[in-house]
């Protein structure tokens, strides 16, 4: 299972509360003097400062105290879970906890509600807690196994017979320019082994790309990203929908880009799919050119990280 996000560094205070997670138990500190419930872990109680604080397993259920959605990431390698619904919920033991809420949708959302854990399994040692509805009939646990690969294309019947146009017809050709897209194609990651693998073939093995210890500390985005030329050749491994096919022509040639813009970088480890339009459709001296207007996008991001007018001559 690639993991590419950052994940929680238990201390020797905190270690009980993520153990208890991974056991899939909420586990919570009482104050033995006071009673008072403590969350985060403390090494003492904040309200009367005794240091006899013991773990005590509970329910974990309580009621949604406050939500938003986020549409923009905190940080780049989170862009393929947008938008999430960051939560705060109120035990039934008075604590509040920061959480994201799994398997409802916004109809389903409402401040009050009644919500129970959720024990979120991530590779490795930790497991994360998130929340749901008491009447979701989301699953308890989220197993590492069972962790969705962003937009991973559903099992389809068999593609109907494309519609055949002839690059001869020139106004069907025309009839395919269109301000509107396509339909997702299916997605790969990129993962920093094939960052790495396009540096030493292309020579460019600037750090912003290649030391993910440097990049954490000084890129501004947080993380290493994909050379922009990578991106772009990696549109040949995308199947973008095309529910036609041109004929009737003896040659076509990739003629170039009219444009070529990187508008958004691509964390590594992030998962990355395509879209596309026909631009334009004219005749020209040796035949038809189309132009068509690629775009992709790192999943989860509305602007594009690759624009790329791609023209095609059909001769």
């Amino acid at each position: 299972m690639n993991w590419n996000k950052p994940l929680p560094q238990p201390t020797p205070i905190s270690a009980p509360f993520w153990d208890g997670l991974k056991a899939h138990q909420v586990k919570l500190q009482r104050c033995e003097d006071c009673g008072q419930w403590v969350f985060f872990p403390r090494a003492h109680c904040p309200a009367c400062a005794s240091t006899q604080l013991a773990w005590r397993t509970v329910s974990g259920e309580g009621t949604l105290y406050t939500c938003t959605v986020a549409r923009i990431p905190t940080l780049p390698e989170f862009t393929d879970e947008m938008p999430q619904r960051l939560a705060v919920v109120e035990l039934d033991e008075g604590v509040h906890l920061n959480t994201t809420l799994v398997g409802l949708d916004d109809a389903q959302v409402r401040i009050g509600m009644r919500v129970r854990p959720v024990f979120d399994e991530r590779p490795g040692t930790i497991t994360l807690l998130r929340y749901t509805g008491t009447d979701s009939d989301h699953p308890a646990v989220i197993t590492a196994h069972a962790q969705p690969e962003p937009a991973a294309p559903a099992a389809q019947a068999p593609a109907a017979r494309r519609r055949q146009i002839s690059c001869k017809d020139l106004d069907a050709m025309r009839a395919l320019v269109s301000e509107t897209y396509s339909g997702w194609s299916d997605s790969i990651q990129v993962t920093q082994a094939l960052i790495d693998q396009f540096a030493e073939l292309s020579g460019d093995d600037y750090w912003l790309h290649t030391d993910p210890v440097r990049a954490r500390e000084e890129s501004p985005f947080g993380t290493t990203i994909a050379h922009g030329a990578l991106v772009q050749v990696l549109m040949s491994r995308l199947k973008v929908p095309m529910d036609y096919e041109i004929t009737g022509f003896n040659n076509m040639v990739n003629y170039g880009s009219d444009r070529l813009r990187f508008p958004t970088p691509v964390p590594s480890g992030c998962h990355i799919h395509a879209r596309y339009r026909v631009k334009a459709v004219e005749r020209v001296k040796s035949g038809v050119q189309v132009t068509m207007e690629f775009n992709i996008h790192v999943v989860g991001q509305d602007r594009p990280s690759v624009i790329n007018d791609l023209v095609v001559l059909y001769m």
